[in-house]
Parts: structure tokens; C-alpha cells; sequence
């Protein structure tokens, strides 16, 4: 195999070449790379294969150098999933070994692997998710009778009291969603992600229309948002933030529901909802709810010291009440000092 270690972002062609592998995702682009080294100083190191100008093999991964969390190898950070692509189990071995000793070269303490179930089933797993995926094979009619009862009735629900859906590729609406993410993240007790990685994502995916935000408007005002993300004929749900005390009209069922249709229009063969934390049943019920196949995601942890997949026990937790007592300020400022050493 000739394996090259190759930058995404001055790769010449970099997208072209990802389409003409079929399990490419959104996370693979140029455009999620530049959102990532540009936002945190993270060092793009992309491990790949060619046959006859078609990928055949990619890991993708960035380093990251941290004196709180050490030097490591993440494929990738702040990415739902990441599978390498590859067409046998030996050629991703192969793929992983040089991809180790580079590691090993560079001081790495371990390499993360945001996905790989299906070459590494035999490995422990460090996390575990679940995924949903929408197949918008059907037609509009079709699509809508797949949803649960109770996801339909809230959608007409929403519609009935007017809430109004519209599709954004200004930064004002990326601002509207910073707004209610800031929110919403300190309800959960985290901090939220610094607004310089909003604006780069505004910068390199959002104006560049490979996504865009969807706003719920109730009586002239915003009260739902979410951003979304393609690429090929794939769709993506990354982020969403609402305000609580409009729950009650469901304006987050209509949004979803547009944002389903316009990709239908638009010809676009799947939508994922994201991935969700095993133990967030709400969430899950949620998107189960939208005719959706629930997938598992493992993540895995290979440390260098020992050679092996380790179960690492979680470093950061999902939720931290000290956090929901901080004012919004404090932890914004937080979220801008904490979140590149996370990865």
C-alpha cells in the first residue's frame, strides 16, 4: 500500500477525491479540517490511499497538543463519527500501523478513534453513542407516515400556531443560535463552544453553502434554531438550541420536519440526526420518533505506551452542576479556554 500523509485543506481536489469513495461523510471535508485548525491550532495529519485517483483508504486525524490533556492523535475532534474507510480489515491495519508508528515518532500518549465498530468489534470500546438515520428514498407523503404518532401531532401542532420556519446563511442567524446555545449549554451544565468556532463554521461551511441555519419564528420571533451541514447527497443535524419556555408550541418538531422536506426537494438520500449519549433517553425517544434506524457508535482509545485498545474511563463528564450556577459570561470564557485541550 503507498500511504500517504496528506492536508486536507491545501490538498488540491481534497472533496472531489473524498466523493469518489462512497462511505464519505461531511466530517471528512476540507471544510470541517479548516473549522477545526482554525478554531484550535489543531494539526491536520490525513492517512490515506489511492487506486486509479479513487480514495481507498482514509483515517483522518488531528493533532493536538495540550499541556492539560497531553499530545494525542483524534480522529476527529468534535465530530459525531469518523469511521475509516477502507475496503478489508488488512488494509486497515496496515493503515493503522503507519498511522502508529507516526505517533509514536511525534510523543503521542494515544490515538482516539471516533467510530470503527466494524473493523474493531473485538476491541473495548472507550464510549459508546447511538446514531439515527433517515433514508429520504420515499416521497414527502411516505417520509411523514414513517414518523411516530405523537412526532406528526406535534408538528401539525406547531403549524397551527403559526410558527414559521426559514433557512439562514447569514451570520445574524448564526448569532440567534449562539445566543440560544449559550443558553441551553448552561441549562445542561457545560460551557459552550467558543464563538470563534461558530464563526469559522459560518466562515467555511454556512457562507460557503455546504449548510445553513434554520430558524422557528413565534409572532415574529425567534425561538427555535439549528444548524445543519452536507455534503455529497448526505445530511446532517449537528447542533440545535431552543427556548424552553416555547417548548410548549413545538416549534422544534415544524423546524425539523422543513428542514426533512427541503432536503427531499433538494434530492438528498439521507439525514442524520447526530449522535446522542446512551444515557439521554429523552433525546433518543426523540428521534426514534422520526421514522428513524438507531445505529451504535463506539469510540476507541489505542495507547501508545501499552500497543493496545484501552477502555479508557470518560476524563470529562456530560454535565457538571457548578456549571449551571455560573452567569453566561464566565462560561463563555470557560468554554474559550477549556474546549481545545478536550478535543
Amino acid at each position: 500500500m503507498n500511504i500517504e500523509i496528506i492536508n486536507p485543506i491545501t490538498y488540491d481536489g481534497w472533496d472531489e477525491l473524498l466523493l469518489t469513495n462512497d462511505q464519505n461523510t461531511f466530517f471528512q471535508t476540507s471544510a470541517w479540517a479548516k473549522v477545526l485548525c482554525e478554531s484550535y491550532n489543531y494539526k491536520p495529519l490525513y492517512f490515506i490511499t489511492k487506486d486509479n485517483d479513487k480514495l481507498t483508504s482514509l483515517i483522518p486525524v488531528m493533532e493536538v497538543n495540550s499541556f492539560l490533556t497531553g499530545k494525542r492523535g483524534i480522529s476527529l475532534p468534535f465530530t459525531d463519527y469518523c469511521t475509516p474507510i477502507a475496503d478489508s480489515e488488512d488494509h486497515l491495519k496496515t493503515l493503522t500501523e503507519k498511522l502508529i508508528d507516526y505517533g509514536k515518532q511525534a510523543g503521542w500518549m494515544h490515538l482516539d478513534l471516533r467510530g470503527g465498530m466494524n473493523f474493531l468489534e473485538k476491541s473495548p470500546a472507550s464510549a459508546s453513542f447511538v446514531s439515527h438515520e433517515l433514508d429520504l428514498s420515499g416521497n414527502e407523503k411516505q417520509i411523514f407516515k414513517s414518523f411516530r404518532g405523537s412526532t406528526r401531532r406535534n408538528i401539525k401542532k406547531a403549524a397551527r400556531e403559526n410558527i414559521r420556519v426559514t433557512f439562514e446563511n447569514s451570520w445574524q442567524a448564526v448569532d440567534i443560535f449562539y445566543r440560544f446555545h449559550s443558553k441551553t449549554r448552561k441549562h445542561h451544565g457545560v460551557p459552550p463552544q467558543p464563538k470563534k468556532f461558530f464563526k469559522k463554521i459560518f466562515e467555511f461551511i454556512i457562507n460557503r453553502d455546504k449548510g445553513f441555519v434554520a430558524l422557528g419564528y413565534y409572532q415574529g420571533i425567534p425561538v427555535a434554531a439549528a444548524v445543519f451541514f452536507h455534503f455529497g447527497k448526505k445530511a446532517l443535524f449537528k447542533y440545535g438550541a431552543s427556548i424552553r419556555k416555547y417548548h410548549h408550541l413545538r416549534p422544534n418538531n415544524l423546524l425539523m420536519w422543513e428542514v426533512i422536506k427541503r432536503y427531499l426537494r433538494e434530492g438528498y438520500q439521507y439525514f442524520s440526526f447526530g449522535k446522542t449519549e446512551t444515557n439521554n433517553p429523552g433525546l433518543i425517544q426523540f428521534k426514534k420518533g422520526w421514522g428513524t434506524r438507531e445505529r451504535p457508535i463506539h469510540y476507541y482509545t489505542y495507547d501508545l505506551a501499552s500497543d493496545e485498545f484501552i477502555a479508557r474511563k470518560k476524563t470529562f463528564k456530560s454535565s457538571y452542576n457548578f456549571f449551571k450556577l455560573m452567569p453566561e459570561p464566565i462560561l463563555r470564557l470557560a468554554g474559550n479556554l477549556l474546549y481545545r485541550h478536550v478535543g
